[in-house]
């Protein structure tokens, strides 16, 4: 299984240099799990950049995958995970699905750098 991380939606979406690095997990949607805080991110970026229908269009790609909810199993996992990291909570959410899934996640976020699991991706300027 794979997690594209909410920049990595971003990345993809808008064509930036990292896209095509994303392109490989983001393409095997059967493969593909989407945290809701993924979308909660992406969203809302998306509706600041570019307004409500192209969000809602991206929305529709997301949900394409297999969205995993927050539950409390994760909540805990991921609280767990920010105490000892020291990570932000989105950041915490995402580990913790990707590991109660066995997922590998595909970013360009440095708090994710040199995590087992974990492809990342320096981030390119433009």
């Amino acid at each position: 299984m794979n997690l594209v991380d909410s920049c990595g939606w971003l990345e993809y979406f808008a064509d930036g240099p990292n896209a095509d690095f994303f392109a490989k997990p983001l393409c095997n949607i059967m493969e593909l799990i989407v945290p809701t805080i993924c979308i909660h991110e992406v969203f809302k970026s998306v509706l600041r950049q570019k307004g409500e229908e192209i969000a809602l269009q991206i929305l529709a790609i997301m949900e394409q995958a297999h969205v995993i909810e927050l539950d409390t199993q994760i909540a805990l996992l991921s609280a767990k995970i920010g105490y000892e990291l020291k990570i932000p909570m989105a950041d915490s959410i995402v580990l913790a699905t990707a590991r109660k899934y066995n997922a590998t996640i595909w970013t360009q976020d440095s708090d994710f750098k040199g995590l087992p699991g974990v492809k990342y991706i320096r981030r390119k300027s433009r």
